[in-house]
């Protein structure tokens, strides 16, 4: 299994002169959860963690080695990175988009094999838009999308997720679906970081928070160290009030009078 660690790593945001040098290892079988409000960097770490964006210091390693000194097609054979925007380059079915999570693992030119075919219709099924097979992407809603961008990125099978907001556009039912899902695969010895704007969510299917301040600072740990109202309501500038349910705390936005 692979893990994904960042080493004094101080992301480029745009606007910002510093920020806290992150040092965290994303190891196989936790699940991180991002949190911060609007503008904080979300996107742009996990982009740098994928090797897509530069950062303004540090590194970022991927099985130990430097990501910028891996071949791209090494790194998506490993790494799997759930947007939280898309646009469609050209138009393909539901299907021919889940296939392309295949398409590290396929010599130039090669076509996909009954094996592809078949884990890119297991993933579909898992997150309910089997049904959608031969239906063009473009004319799906924004929940129906989302799923269909996760269910591309598990047939990838990826050994780390990076998924931005993977709960964007859907219902409750749908929530609950793929953040289980995110759970089986840190069980399954993968290694999960996501971006959320829900802190119940965090609470309730993440077991380390990394949270990131306006001014770049930033501190990580466990869930019961992070999610304490005293940082929280300092990251969002929001008074909370916390309950208990089924275990997990419940974060509840209070009045600030």
């Amino acid at each position: 299994m692979s893990d994904l660690s960042a080493h004094d790593l101080v992301i480029d945001v745009p606007g910002r002169q510093s920020g806290t040098p992150l040092n965290i290892t994303i190891e196989p079988g936790q699940r991180w959860g991002v949190l911060g409000p609007n503008g904080v960097g979300k996107t742009t770490l996990l982009h740098t963690l994928a090797g897509l964006n530069v950062p303004r210091a540090g590194a970022v390693r991927l099985e130990g080695q430097p990501i910028e000194q891996l071949r791209r097609r090494h790194i998506a054979q490993r790494l799997g990175l759930v947007f939280q925007d898309r646009q469609d380059g050209f138009p393909a079915t539901v299907l021919e988009t889940a296939l392309i999570g295949r398409h590290p693992y396929l010599s130039p030119w090669q076509m996909e094999g009954a094996d592809d075919i078949s884990r890119a219709q297991a993933a579909l099924e898992r997150l309910e838009v089997a049904h959608l097979t031969d239906r063009l992407v473009s004319t799906l809603s924004g929940g129906e999308r989302q799923r269909v961008a996760i269910a591309t990125v598990l047939t990838q099978a990826p050994a780390v997720w990076l998924a931005d907001e993977p709960t964007n556009h859907l219902d409750l039912h749908h929530q609950s679906t793929v953040m289980a899902l995110m759970a089986e695969q840190a069980k399954r010895g993968q290694a999960v970081m996501m971006c959320l704007h829900d802190l119940n969510l965090a609470a309730r299917w993440c077991d380390h928070i990394l949270l990131l301040y306006p001014n770049g600072e930033a501190c990580w740990g466990t869930r019961e160290q992070m999610l304490v109202p005293s940082a929280l309501e300092t990251l969002y500038r929001q008074r909370l009030a916390v309950v208990e349910v089924d275990g997990a705390p419940v974060f509840v936005p209070i009045n600030r009078a």
